[in-house]
Parts: C-alpha cells; sequence; structure tokens
C-alpha cells in the first residue's frame, strides 16, 4: 500500500506520517525534487537522496547538487583519487534549461534531460510535478528548496501545493516542502488530520546524517492560505477550537507541540498549510 492511499469511507481521520516519509519506509516511498536554490543543509539532503525512489532537478538546481559534490573529498581507488560521483544518479533535469551550467550538463551527463520551455503554464517547479506525477503515480513528492530564498518563490510554491493536490483525499499524493528548517505541507479542508510528529520506536538507518525518529522541534503554524478557515488543534500548547483564523485578522504561528505529544490533531473547514519546524543539526537527540 502507498502512503497516499485514501482512508476508510467510514473514516473521519486522514493520517500523516511525515517521518516515515522523509526515512523513506516501506510504503512511504517517494520522489525526491531539487528546487533551484542554494542548499543550506547538506546532511538532510543526502538523507533524501540515499531515501528518494526517483530524483528530479528543476533547471539550475542541478548546479546546486554539483556545488554539493565540492563538499565531499573524493573516493580513492587503486589508481589514486577519483572524482566524487554521489549523485551521479540524478535521473531527469527538466525546465527550460536556460540556468543550466555546462559543467553541470556534463557532470550528470547521464541523466534525462527534459527542455520545457514553457514558463506560462508553470514554471519549472510545476513541470517536475507534472513529471513526477505521470511516471511515478505510486510515489508521494518531496520538495527539497521550499519557501527559502525570494519571497515571490516562496508563495509560488505553496501556490503549486494547492494546485496539485486538488482531491479531499489526496488521490493524486501528497506534496511536501523541506528546508534546512521545516517541513511543510497542506492539510485539506473537512477532515481531521492525525499527525505523527514523533516515532520513538521507530528504526532508522544507521547511515543517516541528519534524519531520526524523532527530527522534529516545537514549532508548529498551521496557516489559512487559501481563504479564511476556522480550525481546532489538540496536542500543541496552544490548542484552540472552532478558532477563525485569516490574514490580516488572528493567525495560528509559533505554537508549540508539548514535549509528550506523539500526535498532533488538526481539524478546518478549509485547506491550510501545516508547518513544522526540523530540530537544528546538533540537537537531534535533545528534548523539546
Amino acid at each position: 500500500m502507498v502512503s497516499h492511499s485514501p482512508p476508510p469511507p467510514d473514516s473521519d481521520f486522514i493520517e500523516w506520517h511525515p517521518i516515515r516519509q522523509l526515512l523513506g519506509c516501506p510504503g512511504y516511498e517517494f520522489v525526491l525534487i531539487t528546487l533551484n536554490q542554494p542548499i543550506r543543509d547538506h546532511s538532510l539532503f543526502r538523507d533524501l537522496w540515499s531515501s528518494a525512489k526517483t530524483t528530479i532537478a528543476t533547471d539550475g538546481a542541478a548546479n546546486e547538487i554539483l556545488e554539493l559534490t565540492k563538499d565531499t573529498p573524493p573516493e580513492s581507488g587503486d589508481e589514486g583519487p577519483r572524482p566524487n560521483e554521489e549523485f551521479k544518479d540524478l535521473d531527469v533535469i527538466i525546465g527550460d534549461l536556460d540556468s543550466l551550467a555546462d559543467t553541470a550538463r556534463d557532470y550528470f551527463s547521464r541523466s534525462r534531460l527534459i527542455k520545457e520551455p514553457d514558463q506560462l503554464s508553470y514554471t519549472d517547479f510545476g513541470k517536475a510535478i507534472t513529471l513526477a506525477r505521470h511516471e511515478s503515480p505510486a510515489y508521494d513528492i518531496v520538495c527539497m528548496g521550499g519557501l527559502g530564498g525570494r519571497v515571490d518563490h516562496g508563495l509560488s510554491q505553496i501556490h503549486y501545493l494547492y494546485i496539485f493536490q486538488k482531491s479531499p483525499t489526496y488521490a493524486d499524493g501528497r506534496i511536501y516542502l523541506a528546508s534546512s528548517k521545516s517541513l511543510s505541507f497542506v492539510l485539506k479542508g473537512g477532515k481531521r488530520h492525525r499527525i505523527h510528529v514523533r516515532e520513538p520506536s521507530l528504526e532508522t538507518r544507521t547511515s543517516f546524517r541528519r534524519l531520526s525518529a524523532e527530527p522534529f522541534g516545537k514549532h508548529v503554524g498551521i496557516i489559512p492560505v487559501g481563504e479564511p478557515a476556522i480550525i481546532s488543534t489538540q496536542g500543541l500548547e496552544w490548542d484552540v477550537q472552532d478558532w477563525p483564523t485569516s490574514f490580516g485578522g488572528r493567525m495560528s504561528t509559533s505554537n508549540h507541540v508539548l514535549p509528550e505529544t506523539e500526535v498532533v490533531e488538526v481539524q478546518s473547514d478549509k485547506d491550510v498549510l501545516f508547518t513544522i519546524a526540523l530540530k537544528a543539526p546538533d540537537t537531534q537527540n535533545a528534548p523539546y
């Protein structure tokens, strides 16, 4: 069973296991889309890369991935040092390819290049999602580089979360935006969502550099991006019940996951953006 299978018809709950998703646990396989922004958390990116079933770079994102090879010493063989090939297996580079450097084009010579010059219908991010949905329909999507850099780019990324998740049961799959600081995803309106924010019994690979069974920090935001919403929560320091929230009105930002909370419940009458902080690299084993 894949991770985005809809709940039974008589269930009012939608279960979220974002930790299993990031770790690529069985049943939670994903496509990794890398956006054209500096990759600030090298360890997190390497963990996601090692878990992904398919990897897609949006145009100049290939340049950023190439930069990471300079962060790792070359491997040594019988004939001496040889170039780092950690990311040579990048599957696809897609976009209008106007930002793709010649050095990256050469390095990723085995990758499939898809030139899509149309910028009016979709940005390169939208093109990558479309490709992932077409070629890997059984997998959800994790996007690295989300909500970083220019404000208009960040808003555009959130915009695509809404465009590509129209189904109230995520029948086409779920999309996550990951950055060095947080993980964000859309909670559909009209359902109660159970978000498993801690899974201490979950086994993880010893090779992971950044991710763990408890990767999240305490800060949470629930943002009514598309329209005003009425939300109720359980498991947060400042829980609310039937609470109106909107831009220009009240908004739930910088709320806290309680130390004993393993599942946060959120119910909203409209779609909202849920965002939760990632622990800093040096606090992965620290308490809340």
